[in-house]
Parts: structure tokens; sequence; C-alpha cells
């Protein structure tokens, strides 16, 4: 198990590293933390020793070999998709209700299935407030194509876990990134060993995400280009576009990739998952085939639910060729290695001496990822 803290290592280690992505895993917890147009603060100090917020956080002490061995029963190696049974091409079936869905609109049909089979009684998904991402709490299957969009902005929709267990729900849904997928499956080891911590997480469904961007810094970029209440979406088209897509109710608006990188947050250079390796079901874009999703079914409750929801008429699956899913993998490899390069270089891996890292990985792993270092 991973060595356990409590606030004021969490501010010391995470927030003045400049390492928190605000992802809500600590919001909606105590009275402590609350996220503000994007950024994550402490309001008030706090004496206790170990907590929550410290535990569930993906950028502080998070042993990944551990991880590996409670869900997948295996070391972690940093294979680059890592532990999963298949991988196919998924779009939602004609069962669906017809909506404005991203890509295939796999994600959707997956988190209405466990709904209508009642594998899932709430979801957490990632709603708007404006322009701002937001935590929303959906507990009726026909509500979960509003949420449905990318928001390509850091949100704290692990809040809105918080808020399901407080509110007594008992099989929860959550839809996230990887850094979020990292922060639920340590909320589903119950780190403190606390019955009352316990926290009902039935289904976890991964984005594919190489980075997000910084809520307000995009904010300030779009409203000097168009109103908030004119956006109905955005997009990031594979390459060549080089573009960000802002659909508005006038039409799109493009900006371009050159204005846009400058606002992805430190922290997501030094994170190693590109595929959210500790999902139950990882979803992402299919490059080159518009209206249709990659999927990475890594459970058994992720096996179930695709087979599930194609016996229903809600998803469509076909053969994904290897050229395809080598390319992903070695995307995936590749931000493994960036990513590891700068944790090296800022000391947060494997530390010593009562030092704490950032994350601990296996020294197999480091040579796999990086053979020469």
């Amino acid at each position: 198990m991973p060595q356990l803290f409590g606030s004021k290592e969490l501010v010391e280690d995470v927030h003045k590293r400049d390492l928190c992505i605000g992802c809500g895993a600590c919001v909606e917890l105590c009275p402590y933390f609350k996220n503000y147009r994007g950024k994550t603060a402490q309001l008030f100090p706090c004496s206790l020793p170990q907590g929550r917020c410290f535990a569930y956080c993906p950028k502080a002490e998070v042993d990944l070999d551990a991880l590996s061995r409670r869900f997948w029963n295996t070391p972690y190696d940093a294979r680059p998709l890592g532990v999963y049974q298949t991988v196919v091409a998924a779009r939602s079936g004609d069962a669906m209700p017809r909506a404005k869905y991203q890509g295939g609109g796999t994600v959707s049909a997956l988190m209405v299935c466990a709904m209508q089979r009642g594998l899932v009684d709430a979801a957490a998904l990632t709603g708007r407030q404006g322009l701002m991402p937001a935590p929303r709490l959906v507990t009726r299957w026909q509500d979960v194509a509003s949420a449905a969009g990318s928001q390509f902005m850091a949100s704290p929709t692990l809040a809105g876990v918080n808020m399901a267990v407080r509110q007594g729900y008992k099989q929860i849904g959550v839809v996230g990134t990887p850094c979020q997928m990292l922060a639920v499956a340590q909320m589903r080891i119950n780190p403190l060993e606390k019955e009352e911590h316990h926290v009902p997480v039935a289904l976890a469904i991964g984005l594919f995400c190489n980075w997000s961007l910084d809520t307000r810094q995009l904010s300030t970029l779009l409203e000097g280009r168009v109103a908030s209440d004119a956006i109905r979406g955005m997009d990031i088209p594979p390459p060549p576009a080089n573009v960000m897509l802002v659909e508005t109710d006038k039409g799109m608006v493009e900006i371009a990739l050159s204005e846009i990188k400058p606002l992805i947050p430190h922290t997501c250079f030094t994170c190693l998952d590109m595929t959210s390796e500790f999902a139950d079901l990882s979803v992402g874009m299919y490059e080159g085939r518009p209206g249709w999703n990659t999927l990475l079914v890594r459970s058994e409750i992720g096996a179930r639910l695709v087979a599930d929801a194609q016996a229903d008429g809600l998803l469509v699956t076909e053969a994904i060729p290897a050229e395809t899913i080598a390319h992903l993998s070695a995307a995936a490899a590749a931000k493994k290695e960036r990513s590891l390069r700068i944790l090296l270089q800022r000391g947060l891996v494997n530390t010593a001496n009562g030092q704490r890292a950032a994350v601990r990985i296996p020294q197999a792993a480091i040579s796999r990822i990086l053979p020469k270092a």
C-alpha cells in the first residue's frame, strides 16, 4: 500500500509543486477543499495526519505496482496501453436516442446501458455551467446524452462521485480522464480501510487524453472570440487539421493549436497514461474514421457491459486493424517516455530517505519505458 498523509502534505507536494490538475477527487469530501474556475484550493488548514484528499490524489504517492496487482493481478510493467482484454471499433447503435455525441457516442451508449440494466444508479459526468466544465450527477438514463461532448478543460468531475456517496447512491458510474481514473482506482480500494469511506464505484469509463487545458486561460481566450452562451461544443480533429474547432450557434470558429497548446497545465506533462489504464473500459477517437471510437475492454465488468449494450442495440462494434492498434500503442508509449523523463528530472519518482514521491514505479517498468535509463 502507498504511504498516506494529510492535507498539509497534499498542499506541499501537489499544489505548491504545480501538480494539481483539478480532478475533483478532494472536493466535496470535507469543507476544506473547493474548486473554482478550474482551480482547487484549500480554504482552511486541517490537522488530520491522514486524509482521503491525499489518499485519492492522482499526483501524490501513487503506487502503480500496488494498483496493478490489485486490479489486474499482475505487476505494473508499463505496457503502452495498459492491461486489456480486447480492443475494437465502436459506435452507438440504432436503439440510442438521437443526440449530438462526441465521436461515435460510445461512452453515452455504455452509460445508458449500465443505467437501464441496473448496473449503475447514478453517474458522475462532466457538464457545463456557462463555459466552465462542472461535475454533473445524473440519475436517469434519459439525461446521459445531455452531458455528451468533450470539454478539453480540466474539470472537477470526481466531486460528483463524492456527492453521490454522500447522497447514498450504492452503484456509481463515472466517466473521466486518465488522471481521474487513477484517482477513482484509489477510491475503489478504500486506502484508509474505514467502512464509512467505502466508495461504491460500479463502473469506471475512461477517456483517452494527451492533455487538457487550463480552464481559466482557455475561457479568457474563448471569451475574446465568441460569447460563452453561444458555444455548443468543441473538438480537436486529428492531424493535419492543427486547429481547435469551437461550434457556436452561428457556425464554427477555428483557433490554431499554436494558441491552444501554451494553455496546457504543466502537470499534464507528468502523466504517464494516455488511455485510462485503470478504468473498466477506455474510449477514444478512432483517427481516420469519423463517427467511430476506439474501445478498450479491460475488466470483466466492462466486457459484460459491452455484450449487454450490443444485445440491446445500443452499441455496435467491429474488428479494428492491427496497424491501428500499433499506432495507438506507439503514441501511448511516446507519452510514457516524455512524461517519465520529466518526472525523473523533477525528482518525483521513487524518492527515498523520507522524501515523498508523486509516483512510485518498479525499476523494471522504468527500464521498459527508458531502456537506456
